[in-house]
């Protein structure tokens, strides 16, 4: 299986990358050892036919699908979706994923050329914060070990390019490579069991352990060199695997413990080796050099009496560094460290205590010599890593819905005997009453008293919550996201709860331990966001938890808003709602930072994080930030050190850009009147269909792979919120994924074309993309739909449905705002094809067009047998390999 060296369209070379070529052979020699001459030749022959009909050399030639046997499907579909996979491996490799201006010096520049200096940048820094925050929303089709078996080749590949011949351990590179292929041929790429939350924990830990703690350190450094000045930490990481409860049945205090002393055991495992291997490497004697006072002090209290060591102060005192890390380890883990400490020691309370001991070490190393070992190298590493993760490696969220939250109040009311029927108040009563709760000492639970199964789980995690903070400090949850909160009581509620274990507490003024977070979601709650914000900051007993934690967070779901309301108007719904809640913040005088719930598709807030941070309103980044990172995203960009290291540094260096320059606000009002009137035909467009339209919901359900999807192995959270068709109860998540798999990409696009077709205004449109970077992003993102969709393939799709009435109606209004929205993006554009002026992007696409179509193909065949009552195993799990290929193949699917 080789990709041809370059293939002409319109004037384009595309399919140029060299290890696209290398690795797309090494895969066909692989195919053609295992699979033998015969399954090679077929698998050729539908691959060069394929490209052959989208070059345009034989567009009506037989790709020969129908030949197939069931075994040859899966061979064949197993060897598409590893050929994408491994042409993403060789784009990322050749930095398609870095953006220009996206690195920390050009950024540095960009903003010195607008006036702004290094003290300007390095003092925003100091109060900066950046999470991206990995979830476990289930877009990720691969397995893990497939992943695994990806990065090791990601590594070879870079022993190729550095000229290495052979591994380590002595392989041949190539022949490595080789075997790594052949590994992942013959690995199941499927999961047999449902993931589970302790899966999903370990999955997330290997990126936290493996990637982000290794690669951040590093990082700072660099930055540290390139700004001159040693900035705080401010870029983390977060996640809400095991404290994300909403819809998640399985997503309890054990999940919750679980998750949290996993990151502890693994970030003090790693804080463990390293101070070995500075025991190892500072062989400095005191006949050879000074030390201050501090470190011989260090030395003393280590207690380590090996005479070897006794004029090596450093090391004896990593001696006790390391004794008084594997005690705490012990406290910590209940576990034995794998490498005993040889002296006895009491452990750390803090991570700031293990910080000070080794920043005396770097400041006794730093005064001599010149200051060759200040702050660099594996000790400011370890330095920087202590301050980053702290003993828990990654903050982890609570979340949960506020329906939940008000029948376990309403039940903790009723039992205490404060109020008979809460859920029957007005919302001012609920609010005068929770305010009331919440100014007292009382607890409102009764050890004695008899609860629902639902209220005793939710009592239990702030429970573990507040145990959590005791064992790893309060860094270690600091978030509650609230979903679904469509009032002020609802997040009063959140409060009554974290009171009864201590975790808010009463008095002049109060404290909060862990903040109250509004999700808002559908577009209604966007628009009363602001108000609900306003009526919140001005309760005293809010305000002054806010100015001692020094902000106050909301978030902003982008997935939910778009299956509610259409992408145009989901994208402006979450721009007003940004501008308007930093109004509020203003007047009242708090630090906002707002969360932003993004996926991977652009239907659920994906496409580009630099672009997308960069667009955000004025005043509305201001330093602060938190972006969830989830599915198959994960994986492509933080899947190797080197992905992680663009994808985090173009966080990093967005987020300075948007918080510091100042952007011209000439033509605002006109350019936001314009966008108010194109997202409101584009609502009315996208909920005539999906809302309105009588049996749409069939129409869906059949013609997508949805029912499929719902039964894959790739998370441990249902797929719809309840049993009921409706897809106002459909996650946003498989809603987004099914309509990718079909290549319509709906929730991406439908509406667009109306709105913008409708605004005659076209000069305007052309000036908005020219002068609103909030604009240009959002066609960006319209067009990378557009052409990663294909109304010929959909149509293929649509014969699923049923009824012939209602394909033609519904399907026939689909694809012709298809071409509507694709006419118009080019006029505003002025592009004669899309993606013309975006040729990475555009070759990377088209390169993979040839193999996604006979894949879709195949699953509609497949699709038709297993509806039709076929029983073959092998069925059912070439539709679930071809979902897996397909999603591979569009990368960001979901």
């Amino acid at each position: 299986m080789t990709e041809p060296a370059a293939t002409q369209r319109n004037g384009r070379a595309i399919g140029q990358n060299p290890d696209i070529r290398f690795l797309g052979k090494l895969l066909g020699d692989v195919i053609r050892a295992y699979g033998g001459d015969q399954l090679f030749a077929r698998i050729e022959h539908i691959r060069q036919t394929s490209v052959d009909r989208h070059r345009g050399i034989d567009a009506d030639a037989d790709l020969g699908l129908e030949g197939l046997s069931l075994d040859e499907t899966l061979a064949f579909v197993r060897g598409f979706m590893l050929f994408s996979m491994l042409a993403n491996l060789a784009e990322d490799r050749q930095g398609i994923a870095r953006e220009p201006g996206s690195s920390f010096e050009e950024a540095l520049a960009e903003l010195r050329e607008k006036g702004i200096d290094d003290a300007a940048v390095a003092a925003m820094l100091d109060r900066a914060l950046i999470v991206p925050v990995l979830t476990a929303h289930p877009t990720e089709v691969r397995r893990k070990s497939m992943i695994d078996h990806r990065n090791r080749i990601a590594e070879l590949m870079a022993e190729r390019d550095a000229g290495n011949a052979e591994t380590e351990d002595g392989d041949l590179v190539e022949g490595a490579i080789l075997r790594q292929i052949a590994l992942l041929w013959q690995t199941r790429p499927l999961r047999r069991e449902k993931l589970y939350v302790a899966d999903e924990v370990e999955t997330a830990l290997a990126y936290l352990r493996d990637v982000f703690v290794p690669v951040l350190p590093t990082l700072y450094g660099r930055w540290e060199r390139v700004l001159g000045k040693r900035p705080k930490s401010f870029l983390k990481p977060g996640s809400w695997i095991g404290g994300d409860r909403d819809g998640n049945p399985f997503v309890n205090a054990e999940s919750l413990r679980l998750a949290l002393g996993r990151a502890c055991e693994a970030v003090l495992s790693h804080y463990l080796a390293e101070v070995h291997a500075l025991g190892a490497e500072l062989s400095i004697s005191t006949e050879l050099a000074d030390v201050t006072p501090d470190v011989a002090e260090l030395a003393s209290l280590s207690h380590d009496a090996s005479s070897t060591r006794s004029d090596e102060p450093y090391r004896r005192a990593l001696t006790g560094i390391y004794a008084r890390l594997a005690a705490t380890y012990r406290t910590l883990t209940g576990r034995e460290p794998a490498r005993r400490a040889s002296v006895a020691a009491d452990p750390y309370p803090t991570p700031a205590a293990l910080r000070a001991d080794l920043a005396a070490i770097a400041h006794s190393l730093g005064r001599s010599g010149a200051g060759l070992f200040a702050g660099s190298g594996a000790l400011g590493r370890l330095i920087r890593a202590v301050e980053t993760f702290g003993f828990h490696l990654a903050t982890l969220d609570l979340r949960q819905n506020a329906d939940v939250h008000e029948r376990v109040v309403a039940e903790l009311l009723r039992v205490a005997g404060v109020e008979e029927d809460y859920l029957a108040l007005s919302e001012a009563g609920r609010v005068s009453l929770l305010r009331s709760e919440l100014s007292g000492g009382r607890l409102l639970t009764n050890p004695y008293a008899t609860y629902s199964d639902e209220t005793r789980s939710e009592l239990e995690i702030i429970r573990a919550a507040a145990e959590a903070h005791a064992r790893y400090g309060p860094a270690c949850i600091t978030a509650y996201i609230i979903s679904k909160a469509e009032s002020v009581s609802d997040l009063l509620e959140v409060n009554i709860l974290l009171k009864e274990a201590g975790l808010w507490r009463p008095g002049t003024p109060p404290q909060a331990d862990i903040m109250a977070v509004p999700l808002f979601e559908t577009i209604g709650d966007l628009e009363q966001g602001p108000t609900i914000m306003t009526e919140w900051l001005s309760l005293p007993e809010v305000s002054a938890p806010t100015a001692a934690r020094g902000h106050q967070e909301v978030m902003l779901g982008y997935s939910d808003s778009n299956k509610d309301g259409g992408y145009l108007t989901s994208v402006w719904s979450l721009h007003q709602a940004s501008r308007a809640l930093a109004e509020v913040f203003e007047r009242h005088g708090a630090a906002m930072q707002l969360f932003h719930g993004r996926g991977g598709a652009v239907g659920r807030g994906g496409g580009s994080s630099f672009s997308a941070i960069r667009a955000q309103p004025n005043g509305t980044v201001q330093g602060r930030i938190r972006i969830t990172e989830q599915g198959e995203v994960i994986a492509a960009k933080y899947g190797t050190r080197d992905s992680a290291a663009v994808n985090l540094e173009a966080i990093a260096s967005a987020t300075m850009l948007a918080s510091l320059e100042k952007r011209s606000v000439r033509r605002r009002e006109r350019f936001y009147s314009a966008m108010a009137q194109i997202s409101g035909t584009a609502f009315r467009a996208y909920r005539g269909l999906v809302y309105d339209t009588e049996g749409f919901p069939e129409f869906f359900r059949q013609m997508t792979p949805i029912a499929e999807i719902a039964g894959l192995k790739i998370g441990s959270r249902p797929a719809s919120r309840t049993t009921s068709g409706r897809i106002e109860d459909l996650r946003a998540i498989p809603w987004v994924f099914s309509w990718a798999q079909a290549r319509v990409m709906l929730p991406g696009w439908y509406g667009a074309g109306q709105a913008l077709s409708e605004f005659e205004d076209l000069a305007m449109l052309r000036e908005m993309v020219e002068g609103w970077p909030f604009f240009r992003t959002t066609l960006d993102n319209l067009e990378m739909v557009l052409a990663k969709s294909d109304m010929s393939i959909a149509a293929r799709y649509a014969e699923l449905v049923e009824d012939p009435a209602m394909r033609r109606a519904v399907f026939g209004r689909i694809r012709d705002a298809w071409h509507q929205t694709h006419d118009c993006l080019l006029a505003i554009t002025g592009q004669s094809r899309l993606l013309e002026n975006k040729p990475a992007l555009d070759a990377s696409i088209r390169l993979r067009l040839p193999y996604i179509e006979p894949l879709n193909l195949l699953q509609i065949e497949l699709l038709k047998r297993h509806r039709g009552g076929e029983s073959d195993s092998r069925i059912r799990e070439g539709i679930e390999l071809s979902i897996n290929a397909v999603a591979t193949a569009l990368r960001n699917s979901g």
